[in-house]
């Protein structure tokens, strides 16, 4: 391989410059704005950024304080008002011309996802898509979903993690608008800032409701999730901080929706198809594992180990990492990578200084790639940089033992029964998906019954899904009401009186 170069035209300048001349109303050459009361605002104290691609300066998010933010709530409350009693059919017409828009600007948006979350080029341009393909289904099949259910009776509330800014977020905001209700977003701080704010520009100038803030958990935590006016509260991201927004809601009974993180396992017993296994294995790098269904621990019987690890190690090996835009030659296609930097340079130290630390407590190294070998541009800053990993039997005191590492390092226990594979498998009280690799079809299933997990794939991964598929989460993994499909919709509609909505609450857990 010769020496590597930006791809033409793929710069940071040259993204935000884009920005900037198809929306100057929300980017300005020195600062990006906030979008509430109708209109964007140039308040806010814009922060320092940095792309994990390379450590170079990005613009940083704009933000407000408390009171500020607690006014934007309460003009979103107004909108609210206004927009639960336009029409189904001009709610429709108006998302739909919005998903035309970023149709148009598709690349443009993943590009932004390249530099600000350091996303390949291919998984960026499949999260703006799912974004688009995903709410065009609803504008054609919510009508059903819509009977016999009314908007809340104040606006959505989002605040959720950088990893999915338009598969998640912004395919979240699109639907709550397109049900009646008014949306509030709070970009994420450590990145999507510059792709979810050109997102919304498109959308608001479709006369969308949507407002979107910049700002810390400690300022904003009070009006964006303690709001007694708020008609619900949706969160994405880690439980030491769902558990602090749950605890942080005005009212326990409001809506909520509080997706949190959990060590989804993948367990391979009685099992004997190691070709299928192995591109799976790869497979589950993508990103990085840094995506809230990511396999990060393999649980395996102890009779196959060594075939399992004759097909493991290969398939980690083949594993492609490093700067998303760098290529050979000025005409060459952008890099087909699995990965390429994780979200910060504090983040790929903290994973590296937890390998070490469980490698030196007992864990054996199976696998430690070197940041060598991923492809860089000369003399880049790689400080984001991690290559893959893979400890076997981590020891019980490291965090890679019992909590979702979200970086592309994976944790394999070996075991010899059927009790302690689902005991491994339920390490952290409750997970999002969950695989069991096993020949034999009627064990698959009388195992698959046991396992704490929403998903559980049988000889296959399971995902988030995409249109008509449900998504929650089992044990703590999860709180409050379900999403996906028609139950996306009714976490964010009131229906008929007395109505329990499907998802895992104190005092129930109802599935559909």
């Amino acid at each position: 391989m010769g020496s590597l170069s930006l791809k033409p035209g793929t710069s940071w300048a040259a993204a935000y410059g884009r920005c900037t001349g198809l929306a100057p109303e929300a980017f300005s050459p020195e600062r990006v704005a906030n979008h509430w009361g109708g209109r964007w605002t140039w308040d806010g104290r814009p922060g320092d950024a940095t792309s994990p691609v390379d450590g170079s300066a990005i613009h940083g998010p704009p933000r407000l304080d408390a009171g500020t933010a607690a006014g934007a709530v309460d003009a979103a409350l107004d909108a609210h008002v206004r927009w639960r009693e336009v029409p189904l059919a001009e709610r429709k017409a108006r998302v739909g011309a919005a998903l035309d828009s970023l149709t148009e600007h598709r690349e443009l948006l993943g590009l932004l996802l390249v530099w600000e979350i350091g996303k390949p080029w291919r998984l960026a341009m499949a999260d703006v898509d799912r974004c688009i393909d995903g709410v065009r289904w609803y504008v054609e099949e919510i009508g059903p979903m819509l009977e016999n259910r009314v908007p809340l009776d104040g606006p959505v509330s989002n605040i959720a993690s950088w990893n999915y800014p338009m598969s998640v977020l912004m395919h979240a905001m699109l639907v709550q608008a397109l049900s009646g209700n008014a949306v509030i977003a709070k970009t994420p701080t450590d990145g999507g800032l510059c792709c979810l704010t050109m997102a919304v520009a498109l959308a608001v100038r479709e006369g969308l409701p949507l407002t979107l803030l910049s700002g810390g958990g400690a300022e904003l935590s009070g009006p964006l999730v303690g709001g007694p006016r708020l008609g619900c509260v949706s969160f994405v991201g880690g439980r030491d901080a769902g558990g602090r927004i749950a605890a942080s809601l005005a009212d326990p009974g409001k809506r909520h929706v509080l997706e949190q993180e959990g060590l989804n396992c993948w367990g391979v017993w009685e099992y004997g198809d190691w070709d299928t296994l192995a591109g799976q294995i790869r497979k589950t790098f993508d990103y990085a594992k840094q995506r809230c269904t990511a396999y990060p621990r393999f649980v395996v019987q102890r009779e196959l180990f060594d075939r399992f690890l004759a097909v493991y190690l290969p398939a980690v090996r083949s594993v492609r990492f490093g700067h998303p835009l760098a290529v050979e030659s000025p005409e060459d296609p952008l890099p087909e990578l699995d990965f390429g930097p994780l979200i910060n340079a504090g983040k790929a130290k903290e994973l590296a200084d937890q390998v070490e630390e469980a490698v030196r407590n007992g864990g054996v190294p199976l696998h430690r790639g070197e940041v060598t070998e991923g492809r860089f541009l000369p003399g880049q800053d790689t400080s984001a940089y991690l290559a893959p990993v893979s400890i076997l039997d981590p020891p019980r005191s490291s965090p890679l033992f019992h909590a979702e590492p979200f970086g592309p390092v994976d944790t394999i226990e070996v075991v010899d029964t059927e009790a302690q594979l689902l005991a491994a498998m339920n390490v952290s009280n409750g997970a999002l998906v969950a695989t069991l690799s096993c020949d034999e079809e009627s064990t698959a299933h009388r195992l698959s019954a046991q396992v704490r997990a929403f998903k559980v794939g049988i000889n296959r991964p399971r995902s988030r899904g995409d249109r008509e598929e449900l998504f929650g989460g089992l044990g703590a993994s999860w709180r409050g009401a379900f999403v996906g499909g028609e139950l996306l919709v009714r976490s964010v509609t009131r229906g008929p009186e007395g109505e329990r909505p499907p998802g895992n609450f104190p005092h129930y857990t109802l599935h559909s």
